[in-house]
């Protein structure tokens, strides 16, 4: 049938299109009496007037139940399978009463109907009604369905989120539907919402022989290591993989059961999430003055969002990037609204710039996350890589010790620990000259409370592997490894964040905190997923028809092929936190301000082979070493 009749169908009003439908109907439920007739009484039959009278009065019953129960209120292209229960119903309500009048007319002598007539026209009227509605839905919905030239959908989850998502998918022309998988076996085999539930080892066969091109995993209860599971169990098909949200987003309404997400590379870190103690967010945040430095960092920019969801009295942004600073003030104007915002365009090298702060803005809590963190750009420019991380941190942190600022919390790495690389060893150093004031603000009784925060690397963060392999990715590849054997620690940017406020909320002055990492991920898994994610295939020599190649191309100055988060394990503690861990460490060394000036006078003639050397020698010294000062990239130095 030509489109241009349908088009005239669709744009009919709904008044004329519920006319039409019970006109329709009343034909139909009139013809189902006629054949029942027939059908019971044979080819001779030959209606008297009481049998007309009846015929007449089977639809005249039938439409007020079916105006009733809602039969002309659903939208033929939006209608479900579940109708077909609601018509059953209806249509068993319409018999029944129908056979009562031809029970009570057959009482006063009218020749009414045998008793067969009403159970035949139950299943003719059911078949005609159900029947109509559900061609004109099959014909209406074609156009849309034939623009999915990819395949068929699988639906992981025969739950009631996957049901509803077929019938959204259904209702949006959205996909068409193969079927449920479902992990368990009572299910296997059944028909839910007209579609078979298959066991997770016949995915391999529905992608072969139906054509299969996408799962949908509807699970949204599940665990991330569930998840993360299931994705691996899948990513050997080549198949695209998407999500339903999870249940709490759900229930918060950030998303409808019809919206899917891509699996997103957090999916798969396999971590436990541990909902943040929101009296350790507000003891530390709530009415309080917090200068954040690196504000337009990944973890500056996300620590500062976060913290204009708490209520601080002020929030003072200090960047040395404009366009960083920038992007940071847009974005909490739109996300905190009410947020006092004070950007500040400078560098923590300013010591003048550090000290104005926190007298004019009567700062309390500071964060510092200013830093250089890129380990190969460092290892070339090791004078501003030292410059920044360590003479930075000192001025900074002497200019809030002076202040009296009740928490100062660094933000720390660890590649601090046995450092390699001159990355680790000047965050090595900062966390010694924190240390260092700690116990300065001890010794003349003052409140203020220094800390350090070392975890690992952050997800999608500036310098992150994450971005590179995207990137490297969406060019058609290769993506570039440094080794098969390099491991890493990860977590959500977002995550770090909480711990991060939460661990120094819980600070005593002098400790450091070690955020949880859970298992460290090897970098080659992370790549092989990453282009799983984008529904491609890895290239191997065992696949050699695929579509991205990963190559090897060697560590990097100052690479370790595994990091470590803390020195002495006898030495880490629980906290109130499953995610957070202190580590209690000695007093700061005697001669930290010799080592910095000496550090100084060094950068000052930009000798960078002293500078190196110093670098080294300071961290080595302190922590009792009488090994050689750096070791080999990717080798595990032990100190102790």
């Amino acid at each position: 049938m030509p489109d241009w009749v349908k088009q005239r169908a669709l744009a009919l009003s709904r008044p004329w299109k519920r006319g039409m439908t019970i006109a329709f109907d009343t034909v139909a439920l009139f013809a189902a009496v006629w054949i029942a007739y027939y059908v019971r009484l044979g080819p001779g039959f030959r209606p008297n007037g009481p049998q007309m009278l009846l015929s007449l009065a089977a639809p005249a019953i039938a439409v007020p139940i079916f105006v009733r129960m809602g039969l002309y209120r659903a939208v033929i292209r939006y209608l479900s399978d579940r109708a077909i229960i609601t018509i059953a119903q209806a249509m068993l309500l319409t018999a029944a009463c129908w056979a009562a009048v031809l029970f009570l007319t057959a009482m006063y002598g009218m020749n009414g109907a045998p008793r067969l007539v009403p159970v035949a026209f139950f299943a003719l009227g059911s078949l005609f009604i159900a029947g109509s509605r559900f061609a004109l839905k099959g014909w209406l919905g074609v156009p849309q369905l034939a623009r999915h030239a990819s395949g068929y959908t699988l639906i992981y989850g025969a739950n009631d989120a996957g049901v509803q998502l077929a019938s959204a998918l259904n209702a949006n022309g959205g996909a068409r539907i193969a079927g449920f998988i479902d992990d368990h076996p009572r299910f296997h085999g059944r028909d839910l919402v007209g579609y078979r539930v298959y066991p997770p080892a016949a995915v391999p066969g529905l992608v072969k022989n139906m054509g299969v091109g996408e799962v949908i995993i509807s699970l949204p209860q599940a665990t991330t290591t569930r998840r993360r599971e299931i994705f691996e169990a899948l990513s050997a098909q080549a198949v695209k993989i998407r999500t339903l949200p999870a249940i709490a987003d759900l229930a918060a309404g950030k998303y409808s059961v019809g919206q899917l997400r891509e699996i997103d590379i957090d999916d798969l870190l396999g971590r436990s999430s541990v909902p943040p103690d929101p009296d350790l967010l507000r003891q530390l945040i709530d009415g309080r003055v917090i200068l954040v430095s690196g504000a337009g960092g990944s973890i500056g920019s996300e620590l500062s969002r976060l913290i204009g969801r708490w209520n601080p009295r002020r929030l003072v942004l200090l960047e040395a990037n404009e366009f960083a600073l920038y992007e940071i003030k847009r974005r909490l104007a739109r996300d905190s609204p009410g947020l006092e915002v004070v950007p500040v365009l400078g560098s923590v090298l300013d010591d003048r710039l550090a000290r104005s702060i926190m007298s004019r803005e009567a700062i309390e809590v500071v964060f510092h996350a200013a830093a250089y963190k890129h380990v190969p750009l460092l290892e070339a420019n090791v004078i501003e890589g030292v410059r920044n991380n360590v003479l930075g941190t000192s001025i900074l942190a002497r200019a809030a010790l002076d202040a009296g600022v009740s928490r100062f919390v660094l933000i720390s790495t660890d590649k601090a620990v046995y450092p390699t690389s001159v990355m680790g060893a000047t965050k090595r150093w900062a966390e010694i000259i924190v240390l260092d004031c700690a116990a300065r603000a001890a010794a003349k009784g003052s409140n203020s409370r220094f800390c350090a925060v070392r975890f690992g690397n952050v997800l999608g963060s500036n310098g992150s592997v994450v971005p590179l392999f995207k990137e490297q990715i969406a060019a058609g590849g290769p993506v570039t490894l440094t080794s098969d054997a390099m491991t890493r620690y990860f977590m959500s940017v977002h995550e770090a964040a909480e711990l991060i406020v939460q661990a120094g909320a819980m600070s005593e002055g002098g400790d450091f905190f070690l955020l949880e990492m859970g298992a460290p991920i090897a970098i080659r898994t992370l790549a092989e997923n990453m282009v799983r994610l984008a529904g491609l295939s890895v290239r191997s020599a065992a696949n050699p028809g695929g579509d991205i190649e990963i190559n090897t191309i060697g560590t990097r100055p100052g690479e370790k092929l595994t990091e470590e988060l803390f020195y002495d394990a006898n030495q880490v503690m629980r906290t109130r936190h499953a995610k957070i861990l202190r580590a209690q460490q000695a007093d700061g060394p005697d001669n930290l301000d010799t080592a910095l000036a000496t550090l100084s006078a060094a950068l000052a003639e930009a000798d960078e082979t002293e500078v190196r050397r110093l670098l080294f020698a300071f961290t080595d010294e302190y922590e009792g070493n009488t090994e050689p000062l750096r070791k080999a990239a990717g080798s595990s130095r032990r100190l102790r």
